[in-house]
């Protein structure tokens, strides 16, 4: 069992900036990579970014050079660093954990990023 919480959304202008946060708890020492995940009004979910545990990182080529994953494993806690942003950004985005061997994805509620022109 794994549990995510997301923090950090809310309302930003065009060319801000925002960071999420997501805070991993339970059975983490069996999960191989993170991500964040968004899907806006009317699309489908995508994959923003994800991490690896060797720290492995990949972007969608919509946010290469804006966004920035991290983690800090003493904290158990992995985030997006969000600049530049662009209308096109706004959506919910959703913490994700992959457990390998099996398939598993754990999820997050999500956090609301919206960001006005």
């Amino acid at each position: 069992q794994v549990q995510l919480v997301e923090s950090g959304g809310g309302l930003v202008q065009a060319g801000g900036s925002l960071r999420l946060s997501c805070a991993a708890s339970g059975s983490i020492f069996s999960i191989n990579v993170m991500g964040w995940y968004r899907q806006a009004p009317g699309k489908q979910r995508e994959l923003v970014a994800s991490i690896t545990s060797g720290g492995s990182r990949n972007y969608a080529d919509s946010v290469k050079g804006r966004f920035t994953i991290s983690r800090d494993n003493a904290k158990n806690t992995v985030y997006l660093q969000m600049n530049s942003l662009e209308p096109e950004d706004t959506a919910v985005y959703y913490c994700n954990a992959h457990r390998g061997w099996d398939g598993i994805d754990y999820w997050g509620k999500g956090t609301l990023v919206t960001v006005s022109s």
